[in-house]
């Protein structure tokens, strides 16, 4: 009895890849390749639209020369001594400048998850990430840290307290 079930074993086990090779990559080529590229094409634009229903193209774009005049500024001191102050007006929420090694740069706003404020600026791979107990910002090209642990006033104080 041991040595049937064992011969019904291997002439199962030899004949069965041999059928799932032939008959499934042919169904999973057909039915997996093309509506996968079709819906991600579909989705991308529709999940960058913007409440206007534009679709702006956010790759390498020129958000034009930064216009500080009339800004809030706030002043960040940071690890090893950097500097960064940002500016921003109240009526737009959308867009901010920032001044990292005396130039200023633009950036927009992007969405996130958490809820922390993430400006960024594609051309020169700039990530602005500030939360309520700090800001940090990021090289996206690099993958590096170029500031972090920066505060403002109000945060330092807030550090201060808290430490001591």
């Amino acid at each position: 009895m041991n040595k049937l079930l064992c011969a019904l074993l291997l002439v199962g086990l030899t004949s069965a890849p041999a059928f799932a090779q032939s008959a499934a990559p042919q169904t999973h080529k057909e039915t997996a390749k093309k509506p996968a590229k079709k819906t991600a094409k579909k989705a991308a634009p529709a999940a960058a639209a913007g409440a206007d229903g534009l679709v702006p193209d956010m790759s390498e774009e020129d958000l034009g020369e930064a216009n500080i005049e009339g800004s809030v500024v706030t002043e960040y001191a940071c690890e090893l001594g950097n500097k960064i102050t940002t500016y921003h007006n109240d009526s737009d929420d959308k867009y901010m400048a920032l001044r990292w090694k005396n130039t200023v740069h633009r950036l927009r706003r992007v969405g996130t998850s958490t809820g922390a404020n993430r400006f960024e600026n594609r051309r020169y791979g700039l990530v602005w990430i500030s939360i309520p107990s700090k800001a940090m910002l990021l090289d996206s090209r690099k993958g590096q840290q170029l500031a972090n642990e920066c505060r403002n006033p109000e945060q330092q104080k807030a550090l201060a307290a808290k430490k001591g």
